[in-house]
């Protein structure tokens, strides 16, 4: 099954929308962080961006939890128990009159959450692997990039018309109906004979089989770099574009539009990475990320924003980098390690993230008036990307 080499629409579809209910839960609410920060109390407008940050900490921890969980007990049941959890902190968020107990149901339902997007990618993982792999996961991101090119304009629509509560119950909606498609439809991946025993060691056995594979190591700490750096633009672009450019009405389609960079990246990654390889198509990316930022840090390193236009420009090509980064490195993270799939995924998942929230948390405290802080981070943490590129092509010969 691993070997699979034919394309299923459905199947990517699915996966895909897995993954979506994360990106609706984050992006549908940017408009709405000015909202539930003064519905809360909060004073200092750079907390909001905890409210972006804190669910991708869940996103980390909850994923050691399932990952483990679904190399004994299949991908199918772990998906069901997630989404039970998500709907617990979701009632807690919209509940609550208290911002740290709402930080608190948005970790809750990063924790939920990271059971559908894990599954999602150990299910591609038992069905595909190599260059093919790559790209069934390339076309799963693309559709899942079309999620945050709607959210902001949904998540605004909704805040206009009704309240920030209503974002958090059109999110349970939408992920009522994918889960019904995925019972109704997605047959179990991993098969009764390739599940692991489940004990107490599970976890420490699984993770002393993850480090035995460098590559698999190594391209976690990119992904760790990339989505830190990436992160911080999530957190504080409404606070960039509202605040820093007076841009509020406007945010949406420009949030929109950065988002369709990335899915059009990916969409020629799909169409170009069985031909060139998913190493090549990264090593690539990750020198454009570089080069990229670092011409923005030296033009602009006196801290005064450029024009709007100017902006978009640096960001959209940013992103089109990124586009042909986030399915390559899970791809190439996991294809040494399809034996434990469900943990591989959850290690390459908590590491990645929990690197980048700390990474989000610190850059974002200084994106108070300029964008630069932003671009020198995306400098520093592209440029140990390359790094770790250059040593693994340099342990090749």
């Amino acid at each position: 099954m691993q070997n699979k080499q034919s394309f299923e629409f459905e199947f990517v579809a699915l996966m895909a929308s897995l993954m979506s209910i994360v990106a609706l839960s984050i992006d549908a609410l940017l408009p709405a962080l000015p909202d539930i920060g003064n519905a809360l109390g909060v004073v200092d407008t750079n907390k909001n961006q905890m409210l972006v940050t804190m669910i991708f900490l869940g996103l980390g921890f909850g994923q050691l939890i399932f990952g483990p969980l679904s190399d004994s007990f299949g991908r199918k049941p772990i998906v069901y128990a997630g989404f039970l959890l998500f709907i617990v902190a979701s009632l807690i968020c919209v509940t609550t009159n208290n911002f740290e107990i709402m930080i608190a149901g948005r970790v809750l339902q990063g924790i939920g959450l990271s059971s559908p997007r894990t599954m999602a990618i150990s299910m591609v993982r038992d069905t595909y692997s190599g260059n093919y792999m790559a790209k069934i996961l390339s076309f799963v991101v693309m559709v899942f990039i079309l999620v945050p090119v709607i959210a902001p304009t949904l998540g605004q629509f909704l805040l206009n018309f009704y309240n920030w509560e209503s974002i958090f119950y059109v999110n349970l909606i939408f992920g009522l109906i994918v889960m019904l498609w995925f019972w109704q439809r997605q047959p179990e991946t991993l098969e009764v004979k390739r599940r692991i025993k489940f004990s107490g060691r599970i976890f420490i056995d699984g993770t002393k089989e993850f480090i035995k594979y460098k590559h698999s190591v190594a391209f976690t700490l990119v992904s760790g770099f990339i989505t830190g750096s990436f992160m911080v633009y999530l957190s504080t672009s409404q606070q960039i574009f509202q605040e820093q450019y007076n841009l509020a009405d406007m945010f949406p389609y420009i949030f929109a539009s950065l988002a369709i960079a990335v899915g059009l990246a990916t969409y020629l990654n799909s169409q170009l990475v069985v031909r060139f390889g998913m190493w090549r198509i990264s090593y690539t990316a990750t020198i454009a990320y570089v080069i990229i930022s670092l011409l923005y840090v030296a033009l602009y390193h006196n801290g005064n924003n450029p024009s709007i236009g100017i902006l978009l420009s640096f960001f959209g090509l940013q992103f089109f980098a990124i586009g042909f980064l986030f399915g390559n490195l899970r791809a190439l993270a996991m294809q040494p390690i399809g034996h434990i799939a469900g943990i591989g995924a959850a290690i390459n998942g908590f590491v990645s993230t929990v690197m980048a929230v700390p990474i989000a948390n610190y850059i974002g405290s200084f994106v108070n008036t300029s964008v630069l802080p932003l671009f020198i981070g995306f400098s520093v943490f592209g440029s140990l990307s390359f790094l770790v590129f250059l040593r693994l092509k340099l342990s090749k010969t």
